[in-house]
């Protein structure tokens, strides 16, 4: 079977997380997909199939005999995908030899359109695959699912020398959960790839390193008309703390390796208002100067409106991988070589986000992210080119000979 006719079955199978759960997995749609993929890997051969409670799905490809004591890779996709757009049944679209030109979304009014999209006037040739417009196609992340399955059964059928392979499947990547629960010890690998990148030849070994703030501003509320030197506005404290912060430091306003401070939430009223950011940055020297400016913050609203007018709840969420990544350079030297032996250009891509192989690699497994194929994820606009998919499902197909070569 091809990666494509897979992800065709698997984008039917409804798998959003819900961030405002409080269970594991956050959603229990997730198990529908992970009992489907746990047979499916019984059928291809895999060993140490396990589906655990919590919808992790583990399974191992062993060793082609002689290779037993090569290198332990693994290959980690993830299940769930974002809960917007997708509150009724997904239906994929296939067309064949994409014209280049704009390219309705079904009945459903949008339109893909090379003016809004340049990447797509490249694709020219290519088969596509889209949603009807009316919901997201999940491609993000079941492209890489149906690659690494793919890839299981390529090595298997052309009985490709290879070393031993482990493969994950994950739930909640999409509320940056999916890493909390993976069982490093069970998965058992030397080092790891996800299959959760976009653009054909990416591979990410950098992302942001993160943390949340929250502020809780504590007002003193007194009739207008006679508050002069007395009332203290939480809200305006708020938007006092906001304009305390460089105007340019936004998503709006950087790119690549440039960090920022995201206003996220900010309510409230006069006597009580809560403000909420992220605080991004690929520097980690550049970040924790970024925690002690909002810090600096708190300390200058209290000391102009008094002690305990504002609190401040700082907690990091991830920290950038290359920190782990750079002792074993070698396992994107060998991403490298895989994909210019499949006639891949290697695009190296610093992630503006998180990514669950930035936590596994803290934990001890080095795990860099390359490209699963799809574009536009995350909305209705989203698509993969099954030329992509082929390509990807290739890189990893020779990352596993490379390895097994050496």
């Amino acid at each position: 079977m091809k990666a494509y006719e897979r992800l065709l079955n698997y984008v039917k199978i409804s798998t959003p997380s819900n961030e405002n759960s409080q269970t594991v997995p956050s959603s229990d749609c997730q198990f529908n997909l992970a009992r489907i993929l746990e047979k499916e890997m019984n059928k291809l051969g895999l060993t140490d199939v396990y589906l655990d409670d919590k919808c992790y799905l583990y399974g191992k490809l062993p060793a082609t005999k002689g290779y037993e004591k090569c290198p332990a890779i693994g290959f980690i996709a993830h299940m769930d995908t974002v809960s917007d757009f997708c509150d009724h049944s997904i239906h994929p679209i296939l067309t064949k030899n994409y014209n280049g030109e704009a390219l309705p979304l079904g009945d459903s009014g949008l339109v893909l359109d090379p003016k809004v999209f340049p990447h797509l006037s490249s694709l020219k040739g290519r088969t596509l695959i889209t949603s009807d417009g009316t919901t997201i196609l999940g491609a993000d992340d079941k492209a890489g699912i149906a690659e690494i399955l793919t890839m299981v059964e390529r090595l298997i059928s052309k009985e490709i020398p290879h070393g031993p392979i482990n493969i994950a499947f994950t739930p909640d990547e999409e509320i940056g959960s999916g890493a909390e629960y993976f069982d490093v010890k069970r998965f058992d690998a030397d080092f790891a790839y996800t299959l959760d990148g976009d653009t054909e030849g990416e591979i990410q070994f950098e992302n942001f390193n993160a943390c949340k703030a929250e502020f809780e501003i504590t007002g003193f509320n007194v009739h207008p008309g006679s508050s002069k030197d007395t009332m203290i506005n939480a809200s305006l404290v708020a938007m006092e703390i906001n304009s305390c912060l460089p105007s340019m430091e936004t998503p709006r306003n950087t790119e690549d390796y440039e960090g920022f401070y995201h206003l996220i939430g900010i309510q409230g009223d006069v006597e009580q208002s809560t403000v909420s950011y992220i605080i991004r940055d690929h520097d980690r020297a550049k970040f924790e100067n970024r925690k002690k400016e909002i810090e600096r913050l708190v300390a200058q609203m209290n000391a102009e409106y008094g002690a305990g007018t504002a609190t401040l709840e700082l907690r990091d969420q991830y920290y950038n991988m290359r920190e782990k990544i750079e002792p074993v350079m070698h396992i994107i030297d060998t991403a490298f070589a895989a994909m210019e032996a499949v006639g891949v250009k290697p695009n190296v891509k610093p992630i503006r986000g998180g990514t669950d192989g930035a936590q596994l690699s803290f934990k001890g497994l080095p795990c860099p992210n390359i490209f699963a194929g799809g574009l536009n994820f995350h909305g209705r606009y989203e698509f993969v080119p099954i030329q992509n998919m082929e390509k990807a499902m290739k890189v990893i197909v020779k990352i596993a000979e490379l390895v097994a070569s050496k």
